[in-house]
C-alpha cells in the first residue's frame, strides 16, 4: 500500500540516498585506504570584470569581505587580488607540488588561461590534468540555457587551443539547473565534479550512456579563508585537512573513500597559507597507501572497475 508522498517521490528528481550503509567496496590502486585530490582553481583573468564585457566588478572569493559588485566600474582592488594569483599565488602552488611531483587537476577557467600562456606551459610540463572550468568565472544561475551551452562549447574550442587538447573534467562552481545536462548532451567529459554529494564517485545516465561524477569540496577548501565562518590561518587550515584525511583513512581499513582538497591562486597561494598546505602534505606523506591521484584518474578507475554501478544510476534528463 503505499500513500500520495510516496506516489510524489516516484517522480523526486533528487537522491537522498544513494549507496546508503553498504558503499561499494572500492580498490584503489595499491590496496590504498584513501584517494587524495588536490585541485588547484585557475580563475584568474576569467572573474566578473567589465573589461570582459560584464555588468559589474568581481565580488567574490577575495580578501575584501564583503565586496559588492560595482555596477559599471572597475574595482581595481579586487583585480590586484586576482592578478596576485596569476602572477605569485600560482607560481608559489606549482613549486610546491612539483617539487614533490604530485599530481594536480587544475580547474581552469578558458579565458584565464587565454590569458596567461606561461602558467599553461608550466601545467603542461608539469604533466598536471587541466581541466574546464568554464569560459569565465561568473554565476550562471540566470544564465540562459542556449547562452551558457554557447559558454561551453566556447570554452572547450578555447581550452583546446592553448592546452593543446580538449577537457576530459568539467567543473563549473557556479553553475545552474542546467549544466549536468549541456555537460551530458556534449558527450566529450569523462567526468564532471558540480556534486558535493558524497565521500565517493558515482554514475548518472545521459544520452551518450553513464557519465561518471566525482565529487568535489567546499569544506576542505581554502575558499574558507574569505567566508566569514571560515580559517584565519594557515594552522587552521592545516588541522581541518588533517582531521579530514585522519578520519577518512581510518575508515579506509574497511571501506576506502576519497578526500579532494580545493586551492585557490589568490588564497592559499599566499605565503601564510600555503604553510598549511605545505604541513598537510608533510602529515599525508608519513602515511602508506595513499593513493594521490587526479580526478581524471580516479574517473577512468572507477569506470574500469566499478561500471556494474552504472546499471541503477539515475537518468538526467
Amino acid at each position: 500500500m503505499t500513500n500520495g508522498t510516496e506516489k510524489e517521490d516516484a517522480g523526486y528528481p533528487r537522491d537522498l540516498i544513494g549507496y546508503g550503509a553498504d558503499p561499494p567496496v572500492v580498490r584503489w590502486p595499491g590496496s590504498a585506504r584513501i584517494a587524495v585530490q588536490f585541485v588547484i582553481n585557475y580563475e584568474e583573468g576569467g572573474e566578473n570584470c567589465i573589461l570582459h564585457g560584464d555588468v559589474a566588478s568581481e565580488a567574490f572569493l577575495s580578501d575584501v569581505l564583503g565586496a559588492q559588485p560595482w555596477p559599471g566600474q572597475r574595482h581595481l582592488n579586487v583585480e590586484s587580488m586576482y592578478e596576485y594569483g596569476s602572477r605569485a599565488g600560482f607560481w608559489r602552488l606549482w613549486r610546491l607540488f612539483t617539487a614533490r611531483r604530485l599530481p594536480v587537476t587544475v580547474f581552469a577557467v578558458a579565458q584565464a588561461l587565454r590569458r596567461n600562456p606561461a602558467a599553461v606551459a608550466a601545467m603542461r610540463a608539469a604533466e598536471w590534468e587541466i581541466a574546464s572550468h568554464g569560459l569565465k568565472w561568473i554565476d550562471y544561475r540566470d544564465v540562459p540555457e542556449a547562452e551558457e551551452r554557447a559558454h561551453m562549447a566556447e570554452a572547450i574550442r578555447i581550452h583546446g587551443e592553448t592546452t593543446g587538447q580538449r577537457p576530459l573534467g568539467w567543473y563549473t562552481g557556479r553553475c545552474s539547473a542546467n549544466t549536468l545536462k549541456a555537460v551530458l548532451e556534449d558527450g566529450g567529459f569523462v567526468y564532471s565534479s558540480d556534486s558535493y554529494a558524497d565521500d565517493l564517485p558515482y554514475f548518472v545516465k545521459g544520452p551518450h550512456g553513464p557519465h561518471v561524477i566525482v565529487p568535489y569540496s567546499l569544506d576542505a577548501n581554502d575558499m574558507r579563508f574569505v567566508n566569514p565562518q571560515g580559517f584565519a590561518t594557515g594552522e587552521d587550515f592545516f588541522v581541518y585537512l588533517r582531521d579530514t584525511f585522519d578520519v577518512l583513512y581510518a575508515e579506509g581499513d574497511a571501506a576506502p573513500k576519497m578526500m579532494s582538497i580545493g586551492l585557490h591562486c589568490r588564497l592559499a597561494g599566499r605565503p601564510g597559507r600555503a604553510a598549511g598546505v605545505i604541513r598537510f602534505l608533510d602529515h599525508i606523506e608519513k602515511h602508506d597507501r595513499v593513493w594521490v591521484a587526479t580526478r581524471l584518474d580516479i574517473a577512468h578507475h572507477w569506470r574500469r572497475e566499478h561500471m556494474a554501478l552504472a546499471a541503477t544510476a539515475p537518468l538526467i534528463a
